[in-house]
């Protein structure tokens, strides 16, 4: 029978008072017998870490109350699943949440300690790289702040995928640090602990009814240890909890091995088991590491899915009601073996048989697909499921014949449609498509843009969408507006607060009462001195990290995410080039100084991405220091880019270059950030920029470049770039340029081959979008001469950004695909 709910009985604590005094207290206290340290000797780290444990009690208490609301009311829980939280510093975001950055700032005045140097000296959790992570953490915050009861289950990487360093313009990979010291916001939970089984051989058990069920006997177990962090929504609405998984070995040392002499073989299974949670992404270009990718993806799954039974169990009784009450949505295809891995515990564990398990596993999942890159629609070699998941191999057989049955029978496909749905590619080596696991697996699969969610019905998708044509809906991705607006751009803020009020902070849709301010003189004064002030700040970074002077008067374009060929770095360095040219060949020209800021980390097996990097510093490096150009044009490479530095310099940016070829951008969220923060976007008709030039009308946009059809069309053609570089003087001049060496003379030939495939294929237009982004670009440099204009268009991007916070977007995942309630705010 089904247990009752648990009743918690335990009474809520007051509140604690917010005044500086009792928060410098608090922190003192905290200080002496939390840290040990007297503060007459108390260094920053010693208060940071104090001043964050003593802001972290003030979220248990709600933490604690809003598990017990769920037991209370049998809420449906949701449970996000994702190989990335890219979730930053913690402790502004918490402060500003609950309303304590004031209180705090104050306390710490009092005791002599600048808040502001003790944000900066928190570090970056390393739990991500690009926009999949950070729109986790969004989403969690959104959850959050939208009293939504929600789990994110992630890993606990020990050095995140990689710390940035340039060595001569090279990208050099080196391990992040961010746990060296501990992480005083999570709390270990040791007793949320789950043995996680590899390899083995499965084992047919006939039951006394005749009936066939099958154990898997693992020959590798290791421990999966949970670790929390409490997630804040605004004005502490609701917090949830973040779980990342660390991996420890059963047996931390193997005695026999050390006494006879083998002291390092005694630790090989500690190691294996640490090597599993050490990095994100581990390159995957030999047998080993995709292995070690296949591990990590099943271990996080496995110990998730795991934990969730137990809970629902705990609660509820029996498997039954799993679909009533737990909705579990995969964060793209990393996590797709839990659909296997679910049907494993349902049967194998439970005792349910096929057609209920898999009606309940299908009514449970909900998955989101986030690109259309082969690459990331992850595919694994039918052998080395095999043999690291033998009876995971079983079941997705037995799924992939219930599929083709149905494909065949009642939708009667065609050999090739067959095919294309089967969950095994049979197309050279056997591999196992983990898209099209998640795919029939789930009763829900989303895009994150209109355009992206059109693309996966009619390509990647396409029979697949033919077969279940009620599954695939889209969900446009958005961004928290606490994070990317209040707290990263506070002057702005409070600009806007003052001449709209601020209860846009609770409805960022009411953003768009600033439209009818847009043409205000005054207002548009204030406006261009917020961003200046940002500008300063960004340019004394530049300044710090790179040693180059860059002018707060000049215009700011930005180009930060992360290095792909499809994101088109490639393309803006290319027309940096030509512009360096039209500048020292008509210097007596009215020319609008630029500084062009990149950032962004290449994959460490992405040879090309990398040489875009050393590409963009070789050429920093003579643009910046050509007296002829009298720093009308300057080129700067961040190194390093993650969330702390996002946050200066997206309030800093006038021109954000969103200019991927069309087609290949699922989303993007960077590009709604700089919306938020009033930056006017020059970009490509690719992912959100549709939706986003539908909210700002195309008189604020600059928008250029070949539609995703007319890319499709021309790749179907096999077109040859070469007559479009031939009829574009200045295209043609700046890729000579490059390919022979200008930006290049200790290594002539260098640029030659990622030159050539401009040439030979062009596979992401980088050539025949060429001419057209060039326009763009002077398109860009008449509005920004006149200065009305500008920031009539700057301002109108921020009124409309309201539709783009993940608010929006979380209301409707719960409302269409999660029929969870949500905060009527």
């Amino acid at each position: 029978m089904p247990q009752k709910p648990i009743v918690y009985d335990a009474p809520i604590p007051e509140p604690r008072a917010l005044t500086a005094a009792a928060l410098q207290s608090e922190i003192l206290e905290k200080l002496t017998y939390s840290v040990g340290k007297d503060p007459i000797v108390a260094r920053p780290h010693d208060w940071l870490k104090a001043t964050i444990l003593a802001v972290r009690d003030r979220i248990i208490d709600q933490w604690m109350e809003s598990s017990r609301e769920t037991w209370r009311t049998s809420k449906k829980r949701v449970y996000y699943l994702s190989l990335e939280f890219l979730i930053g510093r913690l402790m502004r975001d918490a402060m500003s949440n609950i309303g304590l950055m004031d209180p705090v700032r104050e306390a710490l005045k009092n005791l002599n300690v600048d808040l502001g140097d003790l944000i900066n000296l928190e570090p970056d959790a390393a739990l991500g790289n690009g926009g999949l992570g950070r729109l986790a953490a969004c989403f969690l915050e959104s959850m959050s702040s939208l009293k939504i009861p929600a789990y994110g289950y992630g890993i606990r990487y020990a050095n995140g995928m990689f710390r940035q360093e340039m060595s001569e313009g090279w990208q050099v990979e080196l391990p992040e640090d961010w746990l060296m010291h501990g992480n005083p916001w999570e709390f270990e939970r040791r007793e949320s602990s789950y043995e996680v089984g590899f390899g083995g051989h499965v084992e047919p058990i006939t039951e006394p009814d005749g009936l066939v069920r099958h154990e898997w006997r693992p020959s590798e177990h290791m421990l999966a240890v949970a670790f929390d962090t409490p997630i804040v929504g605004w004005r502490g609405a609701r917090v949830n909890t973040l779980r990342l998984w660390s991996a420890q070995s059963i047996d931390p040392i193997l005695l026999d091995k050390f006494n006879s002499g083998d002291h390092i073989g005694a630790l090989e299974e500690s190691a294996r088991a640490e090597a599993l949670t050490k990095i994100l992404y581990p390159a995957d270009s030999t047998p080993a590491g995709q292995e070690l990718r296949l591990r990590q993806e099943f271990f996080f799954s496995s110990a998730s899915l795991q934990d969730i039974v137990r809970r629902h169990l705990q609660q509820y009784g029996d498997m039954g009601s799993l679909p009533d009450k737990v909705a579990i949505h995969l964060n793209d295809t990393h996590p797709a073996i839990s659909i296997a891995e679910m049907m494993r515990i349902l049967m194998d564990l439970h005792g349910l048989r096929w057609a209920q398990a898999w009606k309940l596993t299908r009514g449970t999942f909900g998955y989101t697909n986030h690109t259309l890159l082969p690459e990331a629609l992850e595919s694994w070699p039918v052998g080395l499921l095999e043999r690291l998941l033998p009876r995971h191999m079983q079941i997705i057989y037995a799924i992939n014949a219930e599929v083709l049955t149905e494909a065949r029978g009642r939708a009667g496909f065609t050999d090739a449609q067959v095919a294309n749905v089967s969950l095994i590619d049979e197309h050279g080596s056997r591999r196992v498509r983990m898209g099209q696991l998640a795919f029939v697996g789930s009763h829900s699969i989303n895009g994150v843009s209109a355009l992206h969610t059109e693309l996966m019905k009619e390509t990647v998708f396409a029979d697949l969408n033919a077969l279940y044509p009620d599954r695939i809906n889209n969900k446009t991705n958005g961004v928290t507006p606490r994070r990317w607006l209040m707290q990263c751009n506070p002057g702005l803020t409070k600009l806007i607060s003052d001449r709209i009020g601020p209860q846009f902070m609770d409805n960022l849709e009411l953003l768009a009462n600033l439209d009818a301010h847009a043409d205000d003189p005054g207002f548009q004064q204030q406006f261009a001195a917020v961003k200046r002030a940002n500008k300063v700040a960004l340019a004394q970074v530049i300044k710090d990290r790179l040693n180059v002077t860059v002018s707060p008067d000049a215009m700011f374009d930005v180009q930060v995410k992360r290095i792909h060929e499809y994101k088109r770095q490639l393309l803006n360095v290319v027309q940096a080039v030509a512009q360096y040219s039209e500048l020292r060949a008509h210097p007596e020209r009215d020319w609008v100084p630029r500084v062009k800021v990149f950032a962004g980390k290449a994959a460490p097996g992405y040879w090309n991405a990398k040489l875009i990097i050393k590409l963009i510093n070789d050429v920093a490096k003579v643009i910046n220091n050509d007296p002829a150009v009298r720093g009308l044009l300057k080129v700067v490479f961040l190194p390093n880019y993650n969330v702390s530095l996002a946050e200066t310099i997206m309030p800093a940016a006038d021109l954000s270059e969103q200019i991927s070829t069309a087609g290949m951008e699922a989303s993007g969220t960077g590009n709604m950030k700089f919306m938020a923060n009033g930056a006017l976007t020059i970009g490509t008709l690719d992912g959100a920029n549709v939706e986003m030039l539908q909210a700002v009308g195309e008189d604020n946009m600059v928008i250029f470049g070949l539609k995703a059809d007319q890319v499709a069309q021309k790749r179907a053609r096999s077109e040859v770039p070469r007559a479009a570089i031939d009829n574009s003087p200045a295209l043609k001049d700046a890729l000579e340029s490059i390919a022979s060496g200008v930006f290049s003379p200790d290594d002539p030939n260098r640029y030659r081959d990622l030159i050539g495939g401009l040439y030979d294929h062009d596979w992401f237009m980088v050539a025949r979008d060429f001419d057209a982004y060039a326009a763009a670009q002077k398109r860009v440099d008449e509005a920004w001469r006149t200065p009305k204009k500008w920031y009539s268009m700057a301002i109108r991007n921020t009124a409309h950004v309201g539709w783009f916070s993940s608010d929006r977007t979380i209301r409707q995942y719960a409302e269409e695909i999660w029929k969870v309630p949500v905060d009527s705010q």
